[in-house]
C-alpha cells in the first residue's frame, strides 16, 4: 500500500532521471497529474500522457535531457511530508536557485508552481521542490 503518492512520483522521476530513461510510468491520480502538468510549463519534462485503463489509469512522463545528454532535474524532493506538513504563505515564497529551480504548491486554485503563487499572491502546502 502506498502511503505516499507524491513521494512515489518524486522517486520515479529521480530513479528514471539517473539512468536516463526515456520515459517513466507510475498509477495517476488527480494530483499527480497535476504536479505533470507544472513540470510541463515550467520545461522540466517533455510531456506526459494519461493511459485509461483497468483498474487505474497510468501516468506516463517523458522525460528531457539537454542536446549533449545532461539531465534538465538535477534534484527532486518532496518537501511537505504526510508526518509534517509544510504551509507557506505567499510573502514567504523566494525564488529558488535565482528563480533556475521551483516549488509546486497545492493551493485553494490548485496545483501551481511557485512563480504563479507569486505572481497571484497564494500561500499553500509546498509539494515538491525541483531545480
Amino acid at each position: 500500500m502506498m502511503t505516499d503518492p507524491i513521494a512515489d512520483l518524486c522517486t520515479r522521476i529521480r530513479n528514471a532521471n539517473a539512468i536516463k530513461m526515456k520515459s517513466t510510468r507510475m498509477p495517476a491520480s488527480k494530483v499527480k497529474v497535476g504536479v505533470a502538468q507544472i513540470l510541463k510549463e515550467e520545461g522540466f519534462i517533455a510531456d506526459y500522457t494519461v493511459e485509461p485503463g483497468t483498474p487505474a489509469s497510468t501516468l506516463v512522463l517523458t522525460l528531457k535531457y539537454g542536446d549533449e545528454g545532461e539531465r534538465v532535474i538535477r534534484e527532486i524532493t518532496r518537501i511537505s511530508k504526510p508526518g509534517c506538513r509544510i504551509y507557506v504563505g505567499s510573502d514567504e515564497l523566494k525564488p529558488v536557485l535565482r528563480g533556475m529551480g521551483m516549488r509546486v504548491l497545492s493551493t485553494n486554485k490548485g496545483i501551481v508552481s511557485d512563480r504563479t503563487a507569486r505572481a497571484e499572491k497564494l500561500g499553500g502546502e509546498v509539494l515538491c521542490e525541483v531545480f
